[in-house]
């Protein structure tokens, strides 16, 4: 996966997808001092990935300079970021297009589950966790 920068903020393309839909999202932010990944809400509605208000809790997220936006975090069922496969994989859903710019943030949690290795020479993303 290509890194590119944009106004010195770290941006990646990436598909995702669940069960027999995918779309690609162009703006996503690769933010290494991010716990959780989170998405667009209305991104990921184009797949069916809508929000769970009955199994899903409600959660804050903070922004640069203490600004903060309410998501709710649910676990995702047969999801897949870049044929990473993520089962029961827990995402933050909410509205962070309009705020923050980005269709998604991938945190630290994602990063870490597929064992990203970032090379700021290349500007590239390998995982090291197996594809599906």
């Amino acid at each position: 996966m290509k890194l590119q920068l944009q106004h010195g903020l770290p941006i990646v393309s990436l598909t995702v997808a669940q069960y027999d839909k995918w779309i690609v999202l162009q703006n996503v932010l690769f933010d290494t001092g991010c716990a959780a990944t989170v998405f667009d809400s209305d991104a990921l509605a184009a797949i069916g990935i809508d929000i769970d208000f009955i199994n899903g809790r409600a959660k804050r997220m903070y922004g640069v300079g203490g600004t903060s936006e309410i998501c709710y975090e649910q676990q995702i069922h047969d999801f897949t970021i870049e044929h990473i496969a993520l089962n029961d994989f827990p995402i933050q859903l909410g509205s962070i297009q309009e705020p923050y710019g980005f269709e998604g943030i991938v945190g630290i949690d994602f990063m870490m589950r597929a064992k990203c290795k970032v090379d700021f020479e290349t500007m590239t993303i390998e995982f090291e966790k197996q594809t599906k």
